[in-house]
């Protein structure tokens, strides 16, 4: 029997984080545990202190960069994004990801620049803020959402990116199983996914959000100029709604109750 041809997610798929610190760490160490096995996961692990501005990247990287098809930066500076276009380059990466869960780490003036210096050299770019807002065809949240279109990056967010969970829940509407079907980068959605089984669908909501806030999510707690909100809140908005979405149709209605003597538009007077 003629086996059946290969399909994208079977085909290999190399993927090389670059880490400064603890958000990076962890970012890379849940990707590496559990991602799909076509996969490789390789890190470079930038140096902790780099100059404010870096006018000779050859000083700070490897003699040789590990091939990779997308690049995944997770840099703690802004000498980390200076030095994306020439990590790209040496690794051969036709596209990039470069969250924003720190505004420090990547300044609007300089995502703007590095958009342009990639696009320069054909290297597909996304910049999602925070992390846990990218999908398979957009990334940020209302009201600066941006679309973009590139296979490499889309097989990114098929597993890792914005929160998609399945909720299975009992007769007594109390969740029996949570299943992960895209998981936040972090591993906060597997996380808060194992802490709400067994919990009561009207408290599910709740609980999802205090478990994000203790992982702990490692986004920004400085306000955002185009949220005005922190990031991590904006990454807990995110998580909850996942949440919410699934077990929505098993909640109650809120009751209403009219005040006496009220008419609404349309009832007809007696």
């Amino acid at each position: 029997m003629a086996e059946s041809p290969a399909t994208e997610s079977d085909s290999p798929f190399v993927l090389l984080a670059i880490t400064q610190g603890q958000w990076g760490e962890r970012i890379h160490d849940n990707i590496h545990r559990f991602h799909p096995p076509s996969w490789t996961v390789r890190r470079w692990a930038a140096p902790r202190t780099l100059p404010l501005v870096i006018d000779d990247p050859e000083d700070f990287l490897p003699p040789k960069l590990p091939k990779a098809d997308l690049i995944l930066a997770l840099g703690e500076t802004a000498g980390v994004a200076q030095l994306i276009p020439d990590i790209a380059k040496g690794a051969g990466a036709k596209a990039v990801i470069a969250p924003i869960d720190r505004n420090e780490s990547l300044p609007a003036g300089l995502a703007a620049q590095l958009r342009t210096w990639l696009a320069d050299l054909h290297v597909a770019a996304v910049f999602p803020k925070p992390f846990c807002s990218l999908t398979e065809t957009t990334y940020n949240q209302p009201p600066i959402i941006e679309t973009y279109d590139n296979p490499l990056i889309r097989r990114f967010a098929q597993h890792f990116g914005k929160p998609q969970l399945r909720v299975t829940v009992d007769a007594d509407k109390h969740i029996s199983a949570v299943e992960v079907e895209c998981d936040s980068a972090c591993g906060c959605a597997r996380f808060v996914a194992e802490g709400l089984s067994g919990r009561s669908v009207r408290e599910a909501e709740y609980e999802a959000g205090m478990l994000h806030h203790h992982f702990p999510c490692l986004a920004s707690m400085n306000q955002d100029s185009d949220y005005c909100d922190t990031l991590m809140h904006i990454s807990g908005h995110v998580l909850r709604a996942a949440v919410k979405n699934e077990i929505e149709e098993h909640l109650e209605p809120i009751p209403y109750f009219r005040p006496m003597g009220r008419v609404e538009a349309g009832d007809s007077e007696s």
